[in-house]
């Protein structure tokens, strides 16, 4: 009798740790996610945390509580949208007009804020997310378009940096933000770019 109830005590107290420990990982996750919204209404790493507490419906003790400081808290959610923006641009194998829909996709959801970001040269944090991100793409590219490079490493990088240019943010903004073209055309110009590159590449391969 008594181990019966040694052990509901145990099952209970187990029960709620692993309660406490759920509504620990929610408070967390919602910080974060209203830590990467101030990013995008900011365009800018320089969010407060009053305004962090209050889009996530906590006390900015709260926040301190979680991460720190405000800077391990900016780098932790930093970190997951980097995590999230790889995921997003993640490419359908042997599709080059499916992989820069999705490219395209993820710069319309993010395009803005990472130009904005992109432009803050004096905020060390930015230069290097800059610096992250443009090896991030250049690899992306890399992959895309691996079937249709050279095998030569100096010809291959070298159509690598054109097709950087040809599918970097700022190509998206000068045809979406400053010409207005729709997506469709946005895909249509980059593809227009890409095979061409490519094409050449091919012609002067040819005996």
């Amino acid at each position: 009798m008594i181990e019966s109830v040694y052990l509901a005590m145990d099952m209970n107290r187990s029960y709620d740790m692993s309660a406490r420990q759920r509504a620990k990982d929610a408070t967390r996750a919602a910080i974060l996610a209203a830590t990467v919204e101030c990013f995008m209404a900011e365009r800018s790493f320089a969010v407060t945390l009053p305004a962090v507490a209050e889009r996530a419906g906590v006390t900015v003790k709260t926040v301190l509580r979680h991460f720190g400081t405000r800077e391990a808290l900016i780098d932790a959610a930093w970190s997951q949208t980097f995590a999230e923006v790889l995921a997003e641009r993640t490419a359908p194998p042997g599709d080059t007009e499916g992989a820069l829909r999705v490219l395209i996709a993820h710069y319309e959801a993010r395009g803005d804020m990472v130009i904005a970001v992109l432009a803050d040269e004096n905020d060390p944090r930015a230069v290097r997310t800059g610096d992250a991100g443009r090896l991030a793409h250049r690899a992306w590219v890399d992959e895309v378009f691996d079937a249709r490079l050279p095998h030569d490493a100096a010809a291959r990088s070298r159509l690598v940096d054109v097709l950087v240019v040809a599918t970097d943010v700022y190509c998206w903004k000068l045809l979406r933000r400053d010409r207005g073209l729709s997506v469709d055309d946005v895909c249509d110009r980059m593809l227009l770019l890409t095979d061409g590159v490519l094409a050449n590449a091919l012609a002067d391969e040819a005996p």
